[in-house]
């Protein structure tokens, strides 16, 4: 698995952090690490995107971005009304298969869930995945709603002949409730893949010293982790 697609049920549910703490994973283990952001939106030139992010937090790591966007919409409609051209699934997976010569492993961090459109004509991060011959990490909600959101995210994989190797909670709270606890259990059957990491609500503000050797703790060993333990 040298490039992983991530994506997630929703928007502001962890991708970035996920993201973050894979990379950190893989480069505790020596691995050479890119992370590709294709359309950043919601963020200034001046700003730090969604990639810049994940190397702040996970190490050194190769960054890459393809179009970056002001307003904080889908990438296609971004797009439209700034005026510039859109990100296009060839040039996602070409740009993913060229930081894949060079590096370990390769992350390809969405925008919005797996079917926000890109362009015009309705491509998306599954159009992206299914080109570059890649698999989609499902990052998803710890609470209600997630089931069936989860479940939803599944079928379109599915549908796309896409594979995923499992689910990730992005946010797992401190004090969990009733539904987060059960969904430990039931999030498997709705994704029909392996839950294999719970990373924990406001991981992103740690100090990355803290961050980088918490970071396999959160996540099964198929993604580099030590293997997680959270009490349901």
């Amino acid at each position: 698995m040298s490039v992983l697609f991530v994506t997630g049920t929703g928007t502001e549910i962890g991708k970035t952090v996920t993201t973050a703490a894979i990379a950190a994973a893989a480069l505790g283990q020596g691995r050479s690490v890119a992370v590709l952001k294709p359309a950043q939106t919601g963020v200034t030139a001046q700003e730090r995107g969604d990639a810049a992010e994940v190397e702040r937090l996970a190490g050194p790591v190769t960054t890459a971005e393809l179009a970056r966007y002001p307003e904080p919409l889908a990438p296609a409609t971004a797009a439209r009304r700034a005026g510039l051209p859109p990100v296009g699934p060839l040039e996602i997976a070409e740009t993913a298969a060229k930081l894949a010569a060079s590096h370990d492993l390769v992350l390809v961090e969405g925008a919005g869930g797996l079917l926000v459109r890109f362009d015009a004509d309705g491509n998306t991060l599954a159009d992206a995945a299914r080109l570059a011959d890649a698999p989609v990490l499902v990052v998803a909600q710890a609470g209600l709603g997630t089931l069936n959101a989860t479940a939803l995210t599944a079928l379109a994989l599915r549908s796309y002949g896409l594979d995923t190797p499992g689910v990730v909670i992005g946010s797992w709270p401190a004090e969990p409730g009733l539904a987060a606890r059960c969904n430990l259990a039931d999030l498997p059957d709705a994704a029909g893949a392996p839950l294999l990491g719970v990373v924990p609500d406001g991981s992103g503000a740690l100090p990355p010293s803290a961050f980088r050797a918490a970071a396999p703790g959160w996540l099964a060993p198929e993604l580099g982790g030590s293997g997680f333990d959270v009490a349901g």
